[in-house]
């Protein structure tokens, strides 16, 4: 029989659940209190009738008149804008939390983007409660600090007048962070979103790909989180954490 020291064995343990590849399937402490998690492992009860479930509801009704943008197919959901829809696809779901993290597997093809939004309808100082976002591409990261940037509504305003003073633009620059990555099309990969304070940390299949911070992001009050599409996705197994 072999016998290895006890040291070594718990070594072979840390590697082997810190890995990225089990990123996604084994959370750490500091994501305590699991709220919510869809894994989206059903039917519309109406075949071409849209009923995603779950909780979710959709803009459809009234950005596409009402046609489905959002189908249950094999375990996932696949998002699509409407052809004739006047604004891109947004897929809500309630949380309740002032720093969290929110997880989920996305999928990409060329050309295609999926934001993950927070926001607080109740505030009223910023465009339809919008708080801050991540968007991601196939070759680009975007966070935004949605609530002291672009969609305050003072600043939406200028912005809507034509305001390009230097003053204005030298503001909405701090308000966002953009960075490069790589990703295969239509292949799965692990998106994780953390929220501390002000900060908000991004990774991708397991490795930090950006981090913004920004005074708008320590709101409060998140309470709805949305999936932004403006032409296709696919999503699974969100899950979203509550840590305070």
């Amino acid at each position: 029989m072999l016998h290895f020291p006890v040291t070594l064995i718990v070594l072979g343990l840390t590697v082997l659940f810190t890995s990225p590849l089990f990123a996604a399937d084994v959370p750490t402490p500091e994501l305590c209190e699991l709220q919510f998690e869809d894994a989206f492992e059903r039917d519309e009860p109406t075949p071409g009738k849209e009923e995603v479930g779950g909780g979710w509801t959709t803009n459809s009704r009234w950005r596409a008149a009402g046609n489905q943008q959002v189908d249950l197919v094999d375990g996932a959901i696949h998002i699509t804008r409407y052809p004739s829809a006047d604004h891109g696809v947004a897929v809500f779901h309630p949380v309740d939390f002032q720093d969290g993290t929110v997880q989920l597997r996305f999928k990409l093809d060329k050309g295609d983007q999926l934001g993950v939004d927070f926001a607080d309808k109740e505030l009223k100082t910023v465009h339809a409660g919008h708080l801050c976002v991540a968007r991601v591409s196939l070759n680009k990261l975007v966070i935004n600090d949605s609530k002291t940037g672009r969609m305050d509504l003072k600043n939406r305003e200028k912005l809507q007048a034509g305001d390009k003073s230097p003053e204005l633009m030298k503001l909405l620059q701090t308000k966002t962070a953009s960075f490069p990555v790589q990703l295969k099309p239509n292949t799965w990969h692990d998106l994780q979103i953390t929220i501390t304070g002000d900060t908000m940390t991004v990774s991708i299949d397991g490795k930090e790909a950006g981090q913004l911070k920004s005074p708008g992001i320590a709101h409060p009050t998140k309470r709805h989180i949305s999936l932004a599409v403006n032409k296709e996705a696919w999503v699974d197994d969100v899950k979203i954490w509550k840590k305070k």
